[in-house]
């Protein structure tokens, strides 16, 4: 096929507009993190651009994006260095552009894993595990299930996607259940914070949270709409139901927290509009408006409720991870199984009745079978190889920072700087603040 330009600038801008949502991750986590950890908050995510870049460049896009060498499990080395995907053509648009696009998931999904591990881990071993784990597990996972090969051959592609036919339009599995039983897998390898659960550690800049959660709701739109890879009607169905989920997940979440605690939070609003953003990334090119909804709906609700779950299972995820980004992660992906329409997931075929239909549209347990095996194996194998890759980090380089460290501030030991400058102010005094947040010391 020919280039087609809009195509081409379409997907060119939604890369750029997924890649500005890792900063805007980092803002997010910084806002919630203690302000003495907050400069190491972020740059996990920073790093994360950097070092997935050319693990993508190198090996990355091959193993996800070629053609299978065995069973739909990987890909090959074709594109090794990307020089032979310069002058080819993917669909309506240069191969480039698409594995740039692509590129830019890898590097979010990566980011949002540590979350779970803020205010204690080494920033050394959170680079050597990056390498491991995009390596192991974000790679294999993309060709499973963003993979289709050549459509005249059947089975070519990844063998959730392409083979099984589970549906995942932007990244359920592939994003976000992936880096949430990531991040659960990590919370176990960790530990808890010095002080957890009696100090839980409060946002120490919500006007942070809020601006991350706007940059990312902003940036959704290229995740989402993007992932139709042209400018067509598929891309304006995700587009729409993208703002509806997630404004729905948005006013669910302060809504459970007004009637849980008598308040509506700002960082409840924020929260619920990423739980909400979550949940519709699988589902957008799959339901209708009226279905986004009900994924909104259910995702803020329920994330709002399941984020408390760490408390009673003793599970010290930092930012809630696991409870927002695995939980509608899984949520979404599941509800394709009861709200998929058939004319939306027709919507590029000839005849839009053609397109598989959610059980309450007429297409049986088919469907939401295929979903309940994709979100099985992909929340499996990422918690699994998280754990194991998480063991050996630890025991090598180390992943843990010091007890002593850790009280002190990551940002001031690991990295010679702090976020804010307190003029006058000694060091003691500010870490001696730290330590009455803690409960470290009494005030005289």
């Amino acid at each position: 096929m020919q280039v087609d330009s809009g195509d081409a600038a379409w997907v060119l801008a939604a890369s750029a507009l997924v890649l500005f949502m890792t900063p805007g991750l980092a803002l997010f986590y910084g806002g919630l993190v203690r302000r003495k950890s907050v400069l190491n908050m972020m740059m996990m995510s920073f790093s994360a651009i950097g070092v997935v870049t050319i693990l993508w460049v190198l090996y990355g896009y091959s193993l996800g994006f070629s053609t299978d060498w065995r069973s739909g499990l990987l890909g090959n080395l074709d594109r090794v260095g990307l020089g032979s995907a310069i002058d080819n053509v993917s669909g309506t648009v240069p191969e480039l552009a698409f594995a740039s696009f692509q590129l830019m998931f890898a590097i979010i999904t990566v980011a949002l894993i540590s979350g779970s591990i803020a205010d204690r881990a080494k920033f050394g071993g959170w680079v050597v595990f990056v390498i491991l784990w995009a390596t192991l597990v974000y790679f294999p996972v993309a060709h499973w299930v963003f993979f289709f090969g050549d459509p005249k051959v059947a089975g070519d592609g990844g063998w959730l996607g392409d083979r099984l036919g589970a549906l995942d339009f932007a990244g359920g599995t592939v994003v976000h259940a992936n880096a949430g039983a990531a991040a659960l897998a990590l919370t176990i390898v960790l530990g808890r914070r010095v002080g957890w659960p009696r100090d839980p550690g409060r946002p120490h800049n919500v006007p942070f949270v809020l601006l991350g959660s706007a940059i990312l709701w902003f940036g959704w739109f290229g995740f989402n709409a993007g992932s139709a890879l042209a400018a067509n009607s598929q891309a304006a169905v995700a587009f729409m139901n993208t703002q509806v989920a997630t404004a729905t997940a948005a006013l669910a979440w302060i809504s459970v927290e007004k009637l849980r605690s008598g308040h509506a939070t700002a960082v409840g609003f924020a929260s619920g509009a990423v739980a909400g953003l979550v949940a519709i990334t699988p589902a957008c090119a799959s339901v209708d408006p009226l279905g986004a909804i009900v994924v909104g709906g259910l995702a803020g609700g329920i994330c709002a409720l399941a984020v408390s779950l760490k408390f009673r299972l003793g599970l010290d995820d930092s930012l809630d991870v696991v409870g927002i980004h695995l939980v509608a992660g899984m949520l979404g992906a599941l509800l394709i199984g009861f709200l998929a329409t058939p004319t939306v997931t027709g919507i590029l075929t000839s005849d839009s009745a053609d397109g598989p239909a959610g059980l309450l549209y007429g297409g049986g347990l088919a469907q939401l079978g295929k979903q309940a095996v994709a979100v099985g194996a992909v929340v499996a194998y990422s918690f699994v190889v998280t754990l194991v890759l998480g063991v050996i980090v630890d025991r090598t380089v180390g992943f843990r920072i010091p007890r002593e460290d850790e009280i002190v501030g990551v940002d001031e030991i690991t990295h010679a700087e702090t976020a804010y400058d307190f003029g006058d102010i000694s060091r003691y005094e500010v870490q001696r603040g730290d330590y009455y947040e803690q409960g470290y010391y009494e005030p005289r």
